[in-house]
């Protein structure tokens, strides 16, 4: 596994803390306060004096590029740091930025700096505290995959859903039947034909039942196909991804989830250390010490919840794909 390389164009990788250069490196720090229509501007330049609002521009390809090259021109073409959160516009604004020739980092939201008597919220202060926070290196980064790797983490976390989908149906179908006074057999497999040509053949005191069974059946099927068909596509685009060499060389794990793991992983020399790595995944103990007192408890399961919950959805080699009884 550590002869495998990733291409640098599909993988891209940043460090686990915001290393700035030497001061006066980059020409300014660009705060963005990156929203669905508007993206909020602030600008940072090395010293001291305060960040500066630039206003808002719409948050689309030509209005960035503009910003950027008036940017550029004001300072004489130096290399320029924008910031952003981490949020639901992704990071196609990242690519961009970068594909510039100039830095650019997404910040994780739960790791920037606040004061306790912050309570004013708005676009403007949030691009300026994004920039002044830039230009003093106290921000920490999250990865942003290559294109390659999005693309196969989309389709990871699709089937994610689809499986709390599958679950959900399934739930809801058990609590109605159980309602009426139904139950399958403790000791018998649940999701199999059998189970379902048992469920179809309940029959309920009023038609609008019988409704709500078949609704609820069909529900629960189509999820596990919807499930089916995303894994079935996740073992072809296995073939064409450049981390098939480290999903193969995974041994004792299920290939999907390697695969689910890998794709939020994705460059796993990113991490320093293997506590650093536990850490992501979300698997510390907790603790909680005063004084003279310490209690240590379960993991904290505050990582990558994606990458974290594999060991308790998917199966290891052989183990039926099922959810488990309730």
């Amino acid at each position: 596994m550590n002869e495998f390389k990733p291409e640098a164009s599909r993988i891209t990788t940043v460090s686990a803390r915001l290393a700035l250069p030497e001061h006066g490196c980059y020409a300014a720090y660009v705060g963005l306060d990156v929203h669905k229509e508007t993206i909020a501007v602030a600008v940072a330049e090395p010293g001291r004096q305060e960040p500066r609002s630039e206003g808002e521009i719409a948050n689309r390809p030509k209005s960035v590029e503009k910003l950027v090259r008036r940017l550029s021109e004001r300072f004489g073409g130096g290399v320029i740091q924008f910031v952003y959160e981490a949020g639901p516009c992704g990071y196609g604004l990242h690519h961009q930025l970068a594909g510039t020739g100039h830095a650019c980092v997404v910040v994780a939201p739960s790791r920037i700096p606040k004061a306790p008597a912050e309570r004013i919220k708005t676009d403007r202060r949030d691009a300026l505290k994004l920039a002044r926070h830039a230009r003093n290196g106290d921000l920490t980064p999250v990865w942003v995959p290559g294109p390659e790797q999005e693309a196969m983490r989309d389709l990871t976390r699709a089937r994610g859903d689809m499986k709390v989908q599958e679950r959900k149906a399934r739930q809801q179908l058990s609590a109605f039947v159980l309602r009426h006074g139904h139950a399958w057999s403790a000791g018998k497999t649940r999701w199999t034909a059998a189970h379902y040509a048992w469920l179809e053949s309940l029959k309920f005191a009023h038609d609008w039942q019988q409704v709500v069974l078949q609704e609820y059946v069909d529900a629960a099927k189509a999820a596990t196909r919807r499930v089916a068909d995303l894994r079935a596509q996740m073992e072809r685009a296995l073939a064409s991804w450049s981390m098939a060499p480290v999903v193969v060389a995974l041994r004792g794990i299920d290939t999907l989830a390697a695969m689910v793991l890998l794709a939020e992983l994705g460059d796993i020399t990113r991490f320093d250390s293997p506590r650093q790595l536990m850490a992501f995944l979300g698997l510390v103990p907790s603790e909680h010490s005063s004084g003279g007192r310490r209690r240590q408890g379960g993991i904290t399961l505050t990582g990558n919840g994606h990458a974290g919950r594999i060991g308790l959805e998917l199966p290891l080699p052989g183990a039926p794909d099922e959810t488990p009884q309730a």
